[in-house]
C-alpha cells in the first residue's frame, strides 16, 4: 500500500475528510461504549458485532443493534444510550490519527477543505475539539444535518456545493466501506485508509495511514 498510482498524477480542487477512524481515532471509543452497551444486556461484543455498526450513522447503527437485541422499536432509545456512552469516552480518550494534523495542514494550504462525518453534530464537535481540529475546516457537515447520511451521497454533494467545486474535481478521504460508497456515489475520487482489514477496498488509492510517504509527497507537490 502507498505506492504511486494514477491518482497521484491528478490534483483535486477541494478535499473532504471523514472524521471518525480517519482524522480521529474514535473507533476504540465507540468500541468501549458499544461493549458497555452490549454488556448491560449480558451480550458479548466482538468483530462480528463491530462489523454490524462501523461506518453507519448513529440511527442506522442503533436500529441494527435493536434488532440484534430483540428490542423492536427501541432504536431511538438505544441511540440515545449509546450517544451518551460515546460522548463521555470521546471527550476523555480520543486522539488524532497518526499523520492527521500534518496532512490536513498541507492539504488546507493548497485547496479548500471540509469534514463530513456520519456522527451527529455533538459528537463531531467533541471529536474535533479533543483532536485540536476546531476551526480548521470552513465547511463541516454532520449526519443529523442531511436527510440521508452515508452511504447516501448527500453529505459529499453538500460539501462540494458549499466548497464551490464539482464532485468530480474533489477528493475524499475515507476509512470505511460506508463512507467509500457515499463518496463514490457522489462522484468523488477516494483515498482509502481502512480501519478494518479489507481484501477489496476499492478506493483510487489505499494507504496504511495519513502519514504514508507517497501520499504526503503527492500533497506537497500541489501548488499553493
Amino acid at each position: 500500500m502507498g505506492s504511486e498510482s494514477p491518482l497521484y498524477s491528478w490534483q483535486p480542487k477541494a478535499v473532504v475528510f471523514d472524521c471518525d477512524g480517519l482524522l480521529m481515532d474514535t473507533e476504540p471509543c465507540w468500541t468501549v461504549a458499544e461493549t458497555e452497551l452490549f454488556a448491560r444486556r449480558g451480550l458479548p461484543f466482538g468483530v462480528e458485532q463491530k462489523a454490524l455498526v462501523i461506518g453507519r450513522s448513529l440511527p442506522d447503527a442503533a436500529e441494527a443493534v435493536a434488532e440484534l437485541f430483540q428490542e423492536p422499536g427501541r432504536g431511538p432509545a438505544i441511540a440515545d444510550e449509546l450517544l451518551g456512552l460515546v460522548a463521555e469516552v470521546v471527550g476523555s480518550r480520543a486522539e488524532a490519527m497518526p499523520g492527521a494534523h500534518d496532512l490536513v495542514a498541507a492539504v488546507a494550504s493548497a485547496v479548500p477543505v471540509a469534514v463530513a462525518s456520519n456522527s451527529p453534530r455533538a459528537l463531531l464537535e467533541a471529536a474535533l475539539l479533543r483532536g485540536g481540529f476546531t476551526g480548521v475546516f470552513p465547511v463541516s457537515i454532520a449526519a443529523d444535518e442531511v436527510d440521508d447520511p452515508k452511504p447516501a451521497p448527500d453529505m459529499y454533494l453538500r460539501a462540494c456545493e458549499m466548497l464551490g467545486v464539482a464532485p468530480g474535481d474533489a477528493l475524499a478521504f475515507e476509512d470505511s466501506m460506508t463512507g467509500l460508497r457515499s463518496a463514490r456515489a457522489a462522484g468523488l475520487r477516494v483515498v482509502g485508509v481502512p480501519t478494518l482489514h479489507h481484501d477489496d477496498f476499492p478506493a483510487d488509492q489505499v494507504v496504511a495511514s495519513l502519514g504514508d510517504d507517497g501520499l504526503v509527497g503527492w500533497v506537497r507537490r500541489w501548488p499553493i
